[in-house]
């Protein structure tokens, strides 16, 4: 194939990956008829159809799937190599791409990321906030963040974050109306507001811990979200219980908005890491938001 067609083959991989010629498109700044038209080409040229298209989705054939699995990687260490010519500037630059969920993002990676990036204006950072357990090879991204006992042994972890403790709260008000409860079975009797996960489609289920005895309990209530943010909102709109770390809930329990309970069960978990797989070249760009994140508490 000549090569001014490879940039046919990178487009095939985002369609791929992305699922929709619309959001490829918009990824790569062209019309979606011309992206259209150039996937259409491409299958011509290679006599095999590549996707199969839906009016909901695109996914590949089983021809178009072997060919990701080739191309994907490839492009991955090309644009890899590119970003590692920075490290020949003067001062870091490229982008870094992270995926963490709400409460990270909102407590680590803003307010520490906010000075580096004044500091080195040639450095962007693309945060995609997700609760799912994300597969950054084979989503891109340069780094993940997850707790401490989610990161896979294959990955270097880097500690960003002191361990977390969780808490349940309610407002007084409900709690005056619907009675606290004093047993982790006793949160069936109430409405707890709760988390969607978009790994496998389930309610997080609320896990406790006492005396070494470990509880899952699964809960329910009128309001399901899939954020931190509108959990506490609605929480403290007085519509149930929610299960939260305790630094998202502490000025709401200091001003006396919201009551905790269930204290004894409230478990601790390994903080927040970063992790990015241990072939990965790093940037300077890189490794300047690495050190930004690192934790340097006790």
């Amino acid at each position: 194939m000549p090569r001014e067609n490879f940039n046919d083959l990178q487009a095939f991989v985002i369609i791929a990956r992305e699922g929709s010629f619309t959001r490829a498109a918009a990824q790569m700044g062209v019309s979606q008829s011309a992206l259209s038209h150039t996937l259409r080409a491409l299958e011509a040229r290679l006599g095999v159809r590549l996707l199969t298209r839906t009016t909901r989705s695109v996914s590949p054939t089983e021809a178009g799937q072997r060919l990701l699995e080739t191309l994907a990687p490839r492009f991955a260490e090309i644009e890899a190599e590119l970003a590692a010519l920075s490290e020949f500037r003067d001062t870091p630059a490229g982008t870094v791409r992270i995926t963490a969920a709400e409460h990270a993002v909102d407590t680590l990676l803003w307010p520490r990321l906010q000075p580096v990036l004044r500091q080195y204006p040639d450095i962007k950072v693309e945060i995609s906030t997700d609760y799912g357990l994300t597969d950054i090879a084979a989503q891109r991204f340069d780094l993940g963040v997850r707790l401490g006992d989610q990161v896979a042994k294959d990955m270097i972890a880097v500690r960003i974050a002191a361990d977390m403790r969780m808490a349940v709260v309610a407002t007084p008000g409900y709690l005056a109306q619907r009675g606290v409860p004093q047993t982790v079975q006793a949160l069936a009797e109430h409405d707890c507001v709760t988390l969607r996960l978009p790994t496998h489609g389930g309610l997080m289920a609320w896990e406790f811990e006492k005396d070494g005895h470990e509880v899952k309990a699964k809960v329910e209530g009128q309001w399901v979200f899939n954020t931190g943010s509108q959990i506490l909102r609605a929480v403290v709109q007085g519509f149930g219980l929610g299960y939260m770390p305790d630094d998202m809930v502490r000025e709401h329990l200091t001003a006396g908005r919201l009551q905790s309970v269930l204290q004894d069960w409230c478990p601790t978990f390994p903080g927040y890491h970063l992790y990015y797989p241990s072939r990965r070249q790093s940037s300077r760009a890189l490794q300047v938001v690495i050190d930004a994140l690192r934790h340097r508490g006790g």
